[in-house]
């Protein structure tokens, strides 16, 4: 378990947690209303192939955000479900969630993160591009998936800018 300075403390938790269940159902519940749907593209997540999960909870105790990793091979890692809820936005609680899950991936020797997120996401893109994340092409099963084009891809390189 990690304390952090956004006030937040995270813990690994399992993906079929009933906390992480509940937050991932409402990012999925948020992303549907914003693209107007259920266009999901790639595989969905299961805890088949999630390797971390990390549960974000603040000062009270209250579970208020969730990230996944999910291993690609040769040394990759997507990273899934990033979710705050809306109430604790604005708190740095995103950073922490993805600096914590950087630190999983580097412990486990994975040295590349990629990942999905779309337009309508403007805080997402804003707190993966200043993490360093660069725009890459599709990648993984998102390559020849039709519901995913209009996806935008990023990449961070562990340890690197």
């Amino acid at each position: 378990m990690t304390t952090t300075d956004a006030g937040a403390t995270l813990s690994p938790a399992a993906w079929d947690d009933d906390e992480v269940q509940r937050l991932t159902a409402a990012q999925q519940a948020e992303l549907r209303e914003r693209y107007d749907g259920d266009l999901e593209p790639g595989a969905k997540p299961s805890a088949a192939d999630v390797a971390v999960v990390l549960l974000a909870r603040d000062a009270a105790g209250s579970a208020v955000g969730c990230g996944a990793l999910r291993p690609l091979g040769e040394g990759a890692a997507e990273v899934k479900r990033m979710y705050v809820v809306p109430e604790a936005r604005g708190r740095g609680v995103s950073k922490v969630l993805l600096a914590g899950l950087e630190a999983a991936a580097a412990e486990r020797g994975w040295t590349t993160l990629r990942l999905e997120t779309g337009p309508r996401q403007p805080e997402a893109i804003r707190l993966y591009e200043g993490a360093g994340y660069r725009p890459i092409p599709a990648f993984g099963a998102y390559v020849d998936d039709p519901d995913a084009g209009c996806s935008l891809y990023y990449e961070r390189v562990l340890g690197g800018a």
